[in-house]
C-alpha cells in the first residue's frame, strides 16, 4: 500500500487555496509548521504572524497561499480526509467479502493514526490530533452553507458515501446507511476526544478502543431486523 500511496497526490479542492502549497518548498513549510503550531497552541491562538516567524518568512507570503486561517484549516481537514480515503480504497478494493471489507473500513476510519513516511512535510499523527480537537471549527460557522456550495467539503462527503455503500452491501434494506456512515466517522473523533479529555463519560480507553465500539455498534445494528 505504501508504494502505491507514494505515487499518488493527495487532492484538495482547489477553491480552498490561492496557490497550491504542494507546488513549492515554501508552501510545504507553511503546511508542515502550521500543523505543529496549531497542535501546540490551538487554532484560536494560531495566527499567520506566528507562522511567519516560525518559518522565517513574511506574513504576506502566507496570504499568497491562503486567504485566511479558516481556509488553512479547511485545507488541513480536506487533506486528512483525502489521505484517509486513499487508505480506505487501497486496503479494501481487492477484498470481495463484504463483511471483511466493512470491518476493515471501520478499522481504518476509527483507529489511532500512525506516521505515514510517504509525506515527509506532513506529520499525520499531529494532524490527526488537530482533526480530533479542531476540525469541527471548519464547518461550525455561519458560512458553512456557502462553503459547502463552493465544494470545500467534497472529500469528506465522498468518504461518507463510500462507507454508506459498504454498509448497504451488508444490508441493502437498512434505511439509515448515510446516517450510520457519518456517525461512524464523526463519532470516532468524538470518542477519541472524550478518551483524552473526558474519560469519565466514555467506555473507550486503552483496552476498549473506539474501533471495537463501532464494530460492535454497526454489525449489531445491521444484523437486527429493520422495522
Amino acid at each position: 500500500m505504501k508504494d502505491l500511496l507514494s505515487t499518488l497526490k493527495i487532492s484538495v479542492p482547489d477553491k480552498i487555496y490561492i496557490k497550491d502549497p504542494e507546488t513549492s518548498q515554501l508552501g510545504k513549510l507553511i503546511i508542515e509548521n502550521s500543523i505543529k503550531i496549531i497542535n501546540e497552541i490551538g487554532f484560536e491562538s494560531f495566527t499567520f504572524k506566528k507562522l511567519g516567524i516560525q518559518i522565517g518568512s513574511n506574513e504576506s507570503s502566507i496570504y499568497r497561499y491562503f486567504e485566511n486561517k479558516h481556509k488553512l484549516l479547511l485545507y488541513l481537514s480536506s487533506w486528512y480526509w483525502a489521505w484517509l480515503e486513499y487508505q480506505l480504497v487501497i486496503e479494501t478494493f481487492s477484498n470481495s467479502n463484504n463483511v471483511e471489507k466493512l470491518e476493515k473500513a471501520i478499522t481504518i476510519l476509527t483507529r489511532t493514526v500512525e506516521k505515514d513516511t510517504n509525506f515527509s512535510h506532513i506529520n499525520e499523527v499531529l494532524l490527526y490530533k488537530i482533526i480530533v480537537n479542531e476540525s469541527s471549527k471548519s464547518f461550525l460557522t455561519k458560512e458553512v452553507d456557502n462553503d459547502n456550495k463552493e465544494g470545500y467539503f467534497q472529500v469528506y462527503k465522498r468518504l461518507v458515501t463510500r462507507l454508506q455503500e459498504m454498509i448497504l452491501n451488508i444490508n441493502p434494506e437498512y434505511k439509515f446507511a448515510l446516517s450510520l456512515a457519518s456517525t461512524i466517522i464523526e463519532g470516532s473523533l468524538h470518542q477519541h476526544f472524550l478518551n483524552s479529555h473526558f474519560p469519565s463519560i466514555t467506555n473507550c480507553d486503552n483496552h476498549k478502543s473506539p474501533t471495537k465500539f463501532f464494530l460492535h455498534l454497526v454489525f449489531h445494528t445491521l444484523n437486527k431486523n429493520n422495522d
